[in-house]
């Protein structure tokens, strides 16, 4: 892979990545809606609006491969979900089958999956039970992938990110947090694999509380170096007695889930 976008690159996780990947790739090409620290060696900047498709079609010109980190990164209107999570990944799907790039890494999230019970331990195969609006936009960018990876031919390589940081900060974080070298790992089996076609991956760390089955992310190569055990006595104790959501509690979208919650009868 010659030169390698990545959207949302003014985002925590893609100024993390940033560094990561400088000099991975012999170009990487960095874009976001907003401007961007000036680039350096190896590096391309752009700002690009991912509803824009000219803007998106010009963004994807002579790239191999995809990051795709853009669009809004939690919950928010719809309006705003839809034009940044579901028209811009469209957008960026159909200029990448016209530009001919060959792999695209989507993070999409846990929230594609939140409504899944804490208590139950679930694999890449699970139906999407998404916990929120932008849930729907990451389950939507999983089966648009999809469709692509099977009319098209483009490798697609999904991560439902957890929840990345330099460590976990809370309760839930312990089950779902990644480090950024373990993230930048995943990435980088995404983006060089020679075998992708379409597979959906946990972005998680090798947390002893993890509730994923992350099989398929070890049958492709990857092997965590982090695990969030080492924070959970002072996480726990930081949290002794404060109150907890029953919602929140339950379902693995956490807070996502309790949100705007009016169902009579809690779903298993």
């Amino acid at each position: 892979m010659h030169r390698v976008l990545m959207t949302g690159a003014a985002g925590g996780i893609g100024r993390a990545l940033r560094e990561t990947l400088r000099g991975v790739y012999p170009v990487l090409r960095l874009s976001d809606r907003v401007p961007l620290a000036p680039a350096r060696d190896g590096e391309e900047v752009d700002v690009t609006e991912l509803a824009d498709m000219g803007a998106v079609r010009r963004m994807v010109e002579g790239v191999d491969a995809i990051i795709h980190l853009g669009g809004v990164s939690a919950e928010n209107t719809w309006e705003s979900i839809l034009q940044s999570n579901i028209v811009g990944i469209f957008n960026l799907f159909e200029a990448a089958r016209e530009a001919g790039v060959r792999r695209i890494v989507f993070a999409t999230s846990n929230h594609a999956v939140g409504f899944y019970p804490r208590k139950e331990r679930i694999d890449h195969r699970v139906v999407p039970r998404p916990d929120s609006r932008y849930g729907v936009s990451k389950a939507f960018g999983e089966a648009l992938g999809s469709l692509y990876s099977d009319k098209h031919g483009i490798g697609v390589f999904l991560i439902r990110i957890g929840n990345f940081g330099e460590k976990p900060i809370d309760k839930r974080r312990l089950s779902i947090w990644i480090s950024p070298r373990d993230l930048g790992e995943l990435i980088r089996i995404g983006i060089e694999h020679p075998d992708i076609r379409y597979e959906i991956v946990y972005g998680v760390s090798g947390n002893a509380r993890s509730w994923y089955d992350n099989a398929n992310a070890h049958r492709l190569g990857y092997r965590p170096q982090d695990d969030s055990e080492p924070y959970a006595e002072a996480v726990l104790a930081a949290e002794a007695g404060a109150p907890q959501d029953a919602i929140a509690e339950y379902y693995q979208g956490g807070t996502f889930c309790a949100a705007e919650y009016t169902a009579k009868t809690r779903r298993d």
